[in-house]
């Protein structure tokens, strides 16, 4: 059919390591009038939620160039990958490299562009994901 949009088909796992900094954020997309005199009206466009993470990782020059090699095999923000929310899955912070249990599984994408800053011995890494199904 024109015009059709097809789902997000992730073959990948983001590769694990620790972070020093972890933030999750929800989202209901709602649409918004605002009125002259001060009032408002809102609806709720989706049942679900919309999710996003904030990581921050300090990583080693192997695990570095490892998730630089991934990002850079999605082209950036541009391809689906799974990424496990360590909170989510069970038991709790438990990882699985080829993506075929669904607990705490998430299809997301990268929404940032790449930025390091480099250290002795290590980089600080920031990257953002948003949930796409």
């Amino acid at each position: 059919m024109p015009g059709s949009i097809q789902n997000a088909a992730p073959s990948t796992v983001l590769p694990n390591s620790l972070c020093r900094a972890f933030a999750r954020t929800q989202e209901y997309p709602t649409v918004e009038n605002e009125y002259r005199n001060g009032e408002s009206q809102r609806a709720v466009l989706a049942t679900n939620s919309r999710k996003r993470w904030r990581l921050s990782k300090r990583l080693p020059p192997t695990l570095l160039q490892a998730l630089r090699d991934f990002y850079d095999a999605r082209n950036g923000p541009t391809e689906p990958f799974y990424f496990y929310d360590p909170y989510d899955s069970n038991p709790k912070f438990s990882y699985d490299p080829t993506g075929t249990t669904t607990t705490g599984r998430y299809t997301v994408r990268f929404d940032c562009e790449w930025s390091q800053t480099c250290g002795p011995g290590r980089s600080d890494v920031n990257i953002e994901l948003i949930e796409l199904a």
